[in-house]
């Protein structure tokens, strides 16, 4: 799946494909580098230690920060199975203002092996190696087919052309200012490879070979009544495109909702005219303050300005407001396009509005959010869908007045039932629709389609939905999930309990505890 740099996955196209040689791991992971000096993980340019990543050259403190990202999964997952990760640095799509920051996911997938908990289901070939407790697809170095997650990451970032000024921040810590965090990526991408994603083919609603995956087995749709792998192929197709209609029927994950997102789906409400009064959905900004209790009501009024090399529309805020008297105490409504969004934010704060509106220029639906970053903006701004933006458009001549404000009545990510919503688009984003959360979550969540810049390193709800999809918690590595295991504390697969007084034989001949994981694994990789 793909990672852009506003908040995105695509199964890649080599969930069978060849690669080349190991270099590195991490507590459990094996890292193997694609990279031939001098690019990518293996590029000797020097450089100086940043936010505790130790490493001397671009290519060492590139492994390390992936391996930090390996080392942060590993602690969270518990399998006796080492995972293989092919990683490289290649050129990815770009743009000034837009960009493809990574894209993973699992080489293999299997079904129907030892240890399946569903029948029938395909499971990304990590996770079916934990649950079977033996690696099914053993890596060769012959064969590397057989290794178990291909991660890509844009080498163009932050270049002229490549969204200058915001590249890869390395650092262990996570203070990336206006770069772009590396761990927070790879924990993404990795996560991909270890089954966040549908296999299901978005275009056709097709299964893979006529079964179901088991992140499948979970999307349901909330006006058909069932799971998607108890509908049809039509009707999954619809539902991929039915906006806030799939949610996530995982208990793990319905279980940590209420300590995870918060309250308030950000709206704007339309209180005048009537004919197009109602609330519309929005896509919040990254920059800025959020939307939030505290509603920003007012008149909404275009924002004109020169057409000139910055924006060659006159309503794309590109370059400083030509009606600014107009524009003071006003929500600020502007056209998408050009400049970035930070750009048209600091345009309209400059000429005193309150707010901003962006317009959308292409149609879909929902509205993506605002990506940037500018501690100096002190307005709201969101992003409205273009069907919407040319109904207001087409009322500004005798004005429209709006809210912008929350619902505080409905979690921000969650529908009214409590249950996450995954991200139907309309039309279908390959790399992005269902295979994420809904970017409506407030606090941003790893797992959207887009990197947000308040992301630390922690992976919020995503390890509930990897326990919702099999990865049950196993301390000791046993294959004996914890809530079931007799001594979770040491290994004792065969949970023998001679004086039935259920404390495991194992645990009462010891005191001592099993290591969680194994310490990282180096291995040289090619000059």
């Amino acid at each position: 799946m793909r990672l852009r740099a506003l908040r995105t996955p695509a199964l890649l196209t080599a969930l069978f494909s060849a690669f080349a040689a190991p270099l590195s791991a991490g507590s459990g992971f094996t890292i193997l580098n694609g990279n031939t000096t001098p690019v990518g993980f293996s590029d000797p340019t020097p450089t100086a230690p940043v936010g505790g990543n130790p490493g001397l050259t671009l290519g060492e403190q590139r492994l390390i920060a992936l391996r930090r990202a390996t080392q942060i999964w590993g602690s969270l997952l518990d399998s006796a199975v080492e995972i293989r990760v092919q990683a490289t640095f290649d050129s990815l799509d770009c743009s000034a203002n837009s960009a493809v920051l990574a894209s993973a996911g699992p080489i293999q997938i299997l079904k129907d092996f030892p240890g399946a908990e569903l029948p029938a289901t395909w499971y990304p070939v990590a996770l079916a190696s934990k649950r079977a407790g033996t690696d099914l697809l053993a890596g060769d170095p012959s064969n590397t087919n057989l290794d178990d997650i291909r991660a890509r990451f844009n080498v163009r970032l932050g270049d002229a052309e490549c969204r200058a000024g915001s590249g890869w921040y390395y650092g262990l810590d996570v203070n990336h200012g206006t770069q772009t965090d590396f761990i927070n990526v790879a924990l993404h991408e990795l996560a991909h490879g270890l089954g966040f994603l549908t296999l299901v083919d978005l275009e056709t609603g097709q299964e893979l070979m006529g079964f179901p995956d088991v992140f499948e087995r979970r999307l349901f749709d909330t006006a058909a009544g069932n799971h998607w792998h108890a509908i049809t192929a039509a009707e999954r197709l619809a539902s991929a495109v039915a906006v806030r209609r799939v949610v996530w029927d995982g208990p793990e994950v319905t279980a940590a909702i209420p300590g995870t997102l918060a309250p308030g789906t950000p709206l704007l409400t339309i209180t005048f005219p009537a004919g197009i009064a109602g609330d519309l959905p929005v896509g919040a900004a990254a920059f800025g303050p959020p939307v939030s209790s505290q509603a920003v009501s007012g008149t909404l009024v275009l924002e004109q300005d020169a057409a000139d090399p910055d924006g060659p529309s006159t309503t794309d805020g590109c370059s400083p407001l030509t009606n600014a008297s107009e524009l003071a105490g006003k929500i600020a409504f502007v056209d998408r396009g050009t400049c970035t969004f930070v750009t048209k934010a600091r345009n309209a704060q400059a000429a005193g509005a309150i707010a901003m509106v962006v317009s959308d220029n292409v149609e879909g639906s929902p509205p993506a959010g605002l990506g940037g970053d500018d501690p100096a903006i002190t307005i709201p701004s969101v992003r409205i869908t273009l069907a919407d933006g040319n109904a207001i458009k087409s009322n500004l001549v005798t004005g429209v007045t709006a809210t912008l404000r929350v619902d505080l009545s409905q979690l921000a990510g969650a529908d009214r039932t409590g249950r996450a919503l995954m991200n139907a688009t309309n039309p279908v984003d390959p790399g992005s629709s269902i295979s994420h959360w809904d970017p409506v979550a407030f606090p941003n969540l790893l797992m959207e389609p887009s990197n947000s810049a308040d992301l630390g390193h922690g992976v919020d709800l995503t390890l509930s939905l990897f326990r919702d999809i099999g990865w049950f918690a196993d301390f000791d590595s046993d294959g004996v999930p914890d809530e079931q295991d007799n001594c979770r504390n040491v290994v004792n697969p065969s949970q023998a309990d001679a004086d039935r007084n259920g404390v495991g034989d194992e645990c009462q001949r010891t005191v001592g505890l099993a290591p969680r994981r194994g310490s990282p694994r180096v291995v040289p990789g090619r000059p």
